[in-house]
């Protein structure tokens, strides 16, 4: 396991069941580098125990005026120096090894999921949750994982040197193997207190991180209402209740340090004060009570990496926790698929509504419900939000759940009301799987995106041409129609089977949006493409308009007959309200007695 692998072909099947067994699934696929820096730890922390023993040696080689133990202590002292040396400079890159290797494993993991979830996942956490579990979680996981080596060398090392104190110098050798214990295990009753206080300000970061993003990206509302300083009040609180968590927390890691100090000091008196008692009755020798000394004095060094797993696993755990969440969850549909690898064409049908959008004609879907709309859409290009136990959508009549992924979104794409551009260039951001039946030339003219290109050119002054120009994050430097535009020539150019478009044109003009129409007609001539709008421009340009009402197909036609014969679509479409429908089909009636009479 080395960093230049990175990233991993297969990061593997993660145990997303709980935190803890997510942290020991990691644990497990990083035994290679857990093991090297066991070793250099051992190597490292086994050469500092040794210095006490090599320094009481050389004491007594002192004061027995032996000049032959004094040059072997002398060369002991120089092993041991070398041993520290080699042995912290290798662990620590281990240990560094071991935690970007875990933490770049974790993020593999979050980035694949999202993509096999797409928009589904948005719908189930919260944006801001994942913008926290996919930067500040994933290095607290990698700590823990890489603390988990050093704590077992240093482990291994003082009960190694209790057992040698015992055994060289059984008097004071006992008090510290009964001390050392004491030391190690006081600070447990304090730690549930952390781990909640630590959770807690987990939970009010994660607030704060998801009200941030999400004021971030509707700062351009915000100012067009006048709501800026509203929405800073709201994160200046959640600021405050972080930073009041925060020393909450530090204290009791504070108090949990100061006991790490006080307590080895306690010991080291004990043991000063018995060993003192104990050479002045020549039970002990000078060389010996200054071993035992010394070794005591280095054993707070070891000791302190009991205190930094406690801290490690009790801001990991509710980091794994929140990972293993987003980790656990699963398409609606089968991500494998149980059918060949192959991309269908044909009708777009859909049981559950019994939508039908025929091939090769634009169809044009108005649903009087957003989000209901929304999820229409969802299921029509396989990305169920949940398993629902509804029927999949179907392309030729081949179920969409039924083929792989990639084949399923190769079949259908589908761009929801809010699409995101990436930060990047303009011909970053078109360079996007397609058919290559569609250039970005026409794209672009398709989507009316004209007006787009000159302002990136004048944005961009050190650029040739526009489709150098740079897209700043989400577009956020764009008008929403411009944005919307961009994404629209975006999905034009992948030239799909079957093209579903959530609100394409919501947030442009009239004269734009009819031009669009226009051009998105003529450029997928002989494709599959279902629009959802209620935008009587739009609906004039379809084949087929259908209405769907309280989940159900309420009625089909051309835009102009639904317009004087359904109620409902007339009601979605125009806006009217229940009074004008009221009046409006009292003059139909009127009209129509006129008739017979006149008949």
């Amino acid at each position: 396991m080395q960093i230049q692998d990175l990233p991993y072909p297969d990061p593997g099947v993660p145990d997303a069941r709980s935190g803890p067994r997510f942290l020991v699934w990691l644990g497990r696929n990083q035994l290679g580098g857990q093991a090297k820096a066991l070793a250099w730890g051992l190597l490292h922390f086994m050469s500092v125990s040794g210095l006490p023993f090599c320094v009481g040696f050389a004491v007594q080689a002192v004061v027995d005026r032996s000049g032959a133990r004094l040059g072997m202590a002398g060369g002991l002292i120089a092993l041991c120096g070398f041993g520290i040396a080699l042995g912290d400079t290798m662990l620590h890159r281990a240990a560094v090894t071991n935690w970007i290797t875990a933490a770049a494993r974790v993020q593999q993991l979050l980035a694949r999921r999202t993509a096999l979830l797409g928009s589904a996942l948005t719908r189930r956490v919260a944006a801001g949750e994942i913008v926290a579990v996919s930067t500040g979680d994933v290095e607290k996981i990698g700590w823990f994982v890489e603390a988990v080596s050093r704590f077992t060398a240093a482990a291994v090392t003082i009960v190694f040197v209790c057992v040698a104190l015992v055994v060289y110098q059984p008097a004071l050798g006992v008090v510290v193997a009964v001390g050392v214990p004491v030391l190690a295990l006081a600070v447990l009753p304090l730690l549930p207190r952390a781990t909640r206080r630590a959770d807690f300000q987990r939970e009010k970061a994660g607030h704060a991180t998801e009200l941030a993003s999400d004021t971030v990206a509707g700062l351009r509302v915000l100012r067009g209402i006048g709501g800026e300083e509203l929405f800073l009040d709201r994160y200046r609180r959640a600021s405050q209740e972080v930073r009041h968590a925060a020393v909450r927390s530090a204290r009791m890691w504070a108090l949990i340090s100061a006991i790490q100090v006080l307590l080895p000091g306690l010991l080291l008196i004990v043991v000063v004060w018995h060993g003192v008692n104990l050479a002045r009755d020549g039970r002990i020798t000078v060389g010996e009570l200054v071993t035992v000394y010394s070794a005591v004095m280095l054993l707070t060094y070891p000791l302190r990496h009991f205190e930094e797993i406690a801290m490690a696993y009790s801001f990991s755990r509710p980091s794994a926790k929140r990972a293993a969440r987003v980790l656990s969850l699963e398409r609606a549909t089968d991500g494998e698929g149980s059918r060949e690898a192959v991309v269908p064409a044909g009708d777009l049908y859909d049981p559950a509504t019994g939508l039908l959008a025929p091939a090769g004609r634009l169809t044009a879907v108005v649903c009087g419900d957003p989000d209901a709309a929304g999820v229409l859409a969802e299921r029509l290009g396989g990305h169920a939000a949940d398993s629902s136990g509804l029927p999949s959508a179907l392309v030729g009549g081949v179920p969409l759940d039924g083929l792989p992924l990639d084949s399923a979104r190769s079949a259908v794409l589908v761009q929801d009301k809010d699409p995101v551009l990436l930060s990047g260039t303009l011909r970053e951001l078109l360079d996007v799987p397609a058919s290559g039946d569609v250039s970005p030339e026409e794209a672009l003219a398709a989507a009316q995106c004209g007006d787009v290109l000159d302002a990136l050119a004048q944005g961009s002054l050190d650029v040739a041409e526009p489709m150098d120009a740079r897209i700043t994050e989400r577009g956020r430097s764009l008008s929403g129609g411009q944005r919307q535009r961009l994404a629209l020539a975006r999905s034009l150019i992948t030239d799909p089977e079957v093209l579903v478009l959530d609100e394409p044109t919501s947030a442009v003009d009239s004269h734009t949006e009819a031009r669009i129409a226009d051009g998105v007609r003529s450029l997928r001539q002989g494709r599959t493409t279902v629009v959802f709008t209620s935008s009587p421009l739009l609906l004039d340009h379809a084949d087929r308009v259908v209405l769907v009402h309280e989940g159900e197909v309420a009625a089909v036609g051309v835009h102009r007959e639904l317009l004087h014969s359904e109620p409902r679509y007339r009601a979605v479409v125009t806006r009217e309200t229940e009074d004008e429908a009221g009046a409006h089909e009292l003059g139909r009636l009127r009209e129509l007695e006129e008739i017979e009479e006149t008949a």
